[in-house]
């Protein structure tokens, strides 16, 4: 009897939020927010073991593909629906080419005069009457190509089945179709395709894109008539002003700078082409980035093209990936009311445009 050991009962307090626990492990303060594993959980991994520096960047990765897919997606549907054709008269004028991105492209790029109803502008036309191609320029991409070449609108030519007048007039005679012939027979080149800029969606394209940064001289024009008569007065000082979409459809259309009144239409072109360079350059933009969507949407609405979304969108990548290929106009001499350009001259310029 005197070598029984007496019986007894264990007992174990429960853990403590600091100090050990009957099992010997130290708990803490920590344990109850699930900072650490907890002993009867064993597989449960830490908070920070979950968010590791490569599974946060793949998230971000992720995000960005989903991003761009979401504005590749808003394009092509925006391209979809804004497609007219640019008349199937075109389709006759236009050479096949390969892919926008990857191939060299000729591209006529035209904005017609057409102005909105009740405009006072001098010079504009009347809503119905045949309107005539106010901007005309000439776009070199695809392949790494960068080129572009503006032609005076009073540049005096040949339009077939119109004898000779105005490279202007050709678009109110026959459309953008007749537009490209008269420039392809006049140039001695191809056209691939053509783009009609919407002076109508313009300004929202560029306010999507947050406006532009624009520097030249000093401009002071009025558009239908200046704000006094229901139209738009521009007022842009020398040197680089940021300009919404309203003030960009604006000055693209310049025609007489009263800060300047020894400017003509070389001047006009020029602007445009520095325009263009903005536009570019807002593109490639990191700001950009975050608008991409909106941007992606309203880019197909302002214009109007024989091109589908893919052949757009392929444009669009060669122009914001190219390098900003110098301003270039065809140059004219006056002669009557118009322009003409020597043979020599003429020639010069486009193998300078096919070589860039």
């Amino acid at each position: 009897m005197a070598d029984e050991k007496p019986s007894y009962t264990k007992y174990r307090t429960r853990p403590r939020l600091f100090g050990r626990g009957g099992d010997g492990t130290r708990h803490r303060i920590d344990d109850l927010r699930g900072d650490v594993p907890r002993p009867d959980d064993p597989n449960r991994r830490r908070l920070r073991d979950r968010f590791t520096f490569w599974r946060v960047l793949g998230y971000l990765a992720a995000a960005v593909v989903g991003w761009l897919l979401l504005s590749l997606l808003l394009f092509l549907i925006s391209a979809q629906v804004q497609r007219q054709g640019v008349t199937g008269a075109a389709g006759g004028a236009l050479k096949s080419s390969g892919y926008t991105l990857t191939s060299p492209n000729t591209i006529l790029v035209l904005g017609s005069d057409a102005r909105t109803k009740n405009s006072k502008e001098p010079g504009a036309n009347k809503i119905g009457q045949p309107s005539r191609s106010d901007t005309i320029m000439l776009m070199r991409v695809g392949g790494g190509r960068s080129a572009r070449l503006s032609i005076p609108r009073d540049t005096i030519v040949d339009i077939p089945g119109h004898g000779r007048d105005k490279i202007n007039a050709a678009y109110a005679y026959g459309g953008p179709g007749l537009a490209a012939k008269t420039v392809s027979q006049y140039l001695g080149i191809d056209i691939n395709h053509i783009v009609e800029v919407n002076f109508e969606n313009f300004p929202a394209f560029i306010d999507a894109l947050g406006g532009i940064d624009y520097t030249g001289g000093c401009v002071v024009s009025r558009i239908n008539g200046g704000f006094r008569n229901g139209g738009y007065t521009l007022r842009l000082h020398r040197g680089t002003n940021h300009l919404d979409g309203k003030a960009a459809l604006a000055l693209a259309r310049t025609r007489k700078n009263e800060c300047n009144v020894r400017e003509n239409d070389l001047s006009r072109a020029r602007r445009q082409q520095k325009i263009l360079s903005a536009i570019k350059g807002r593109l490639l933009s990191p700001s950009t980035f975050f608008r991409l969507p909106l941007v992606s949407w309203q880019a197909p609405k302002a214009i109007r093209s024989d091109m589908a979304g893919p052949s757009l969108l392929g444009l669009f990548g060669s122009v914001a990936t190219s390098g900003s290929p110098p301003t270039r106009v065809l140059p004219g001499t006056p002669q009557g009311n118009g322009l003409t350009v020597a043979d020599a001259v003429k020639q010069r310029e486009v193998r300078l445009f096919l070589k860039g």
